[in-house]
């Protein structure tokens, strides 16, 4: 069974992403390292080999780098849908046909392994996977079909999102699991992290 993957990611404009990094890496910097998250997530995504790619782009697909990321990386584009988090989430696995794993691109650790193991879980049967985030949200949500509970009504951007979302699950009677609990880049003290990660990859963005 083939699984197609969904990747969220903003345009990397200085001062319009990543703005929680801004005062220790600077406005360039810091979109700049959300240019490159979003590749290696991408580079992460491929290389499960589990389905088709799509690179899901906020506002629209017209920015350049994401143009490049389609032909760089032979991945499809399409334009996040209006609304919330839990809108624009819903749009997209509303827009596949079969199961979908989505993940955004904060996660530096999210490797193809951990797409791997997503994706079984659903080939056994399960309705839903999540990777939770150390900082009680997840990085990762796969359905086998969309179920718009999960997304309506969500405080997006809290440390109560994983919580609700069990919650969801449970009110709705599906089966999940949660393979492991990762972290991502939202704040500071995540990009010290990356030096621990992977010293060679992200030391440009520390200095």
């Amino acid at each position: 069974m083939r699984i197609g993957i969904a990747i969220f990611a903003r345009a990397p404009v200085a001062g319009k992403t990543k703005t929680r990094l801004i005062p220790s890496l600077g406005a360039e910097r810091a979109a700049a390292l959300q240019a490159a998250l979003v590749r290696k997530t991408l580079a992460s995504a491929i290389a499960a080999k589990l389905g088709d790619v799509t690179l899901w782009c906020a506002p629209d697909t017209a920015h350049p780098f994401f143009e490049k990321c389609r032909a760089e990386l032979n991945v499809k584009l399409a334009a996040q849908v209006p609304g919330d988090l839990g809108e624009r989430m819903l749009g997209a696995f509303k827009a596949e046909h079969g199961p979908l794993l989505l993940a955004g691109s904060d996660c530096p650790a999210l490797s193809p392994s951990y797409f791997r193991k997503c994706a079984a879980v659903l080939r056994r049967g399960r309705d839903a996977v999540v990777l939770p985030a150390e900082d009680g949200g997840y990085v990762l949500i796969g359905l086998e079909r969309p179920v718009a509970s999960l997304f309506a009504g969500i405080e997006w951007g809290t440390e109560r999102v994983m919580e609700e979302t069990r919650a969801r699950l449970r009110a709705a009677a599906l089966s999940w699991a949660e393979p492991d609990i990762l972290w991502d880049v939202d704040r500071p003290p995540d990009v010290l992290r990356l030096l621990e990660h992977d010293p060679r990859e992200w030391k440009t963005f520390l200095r």
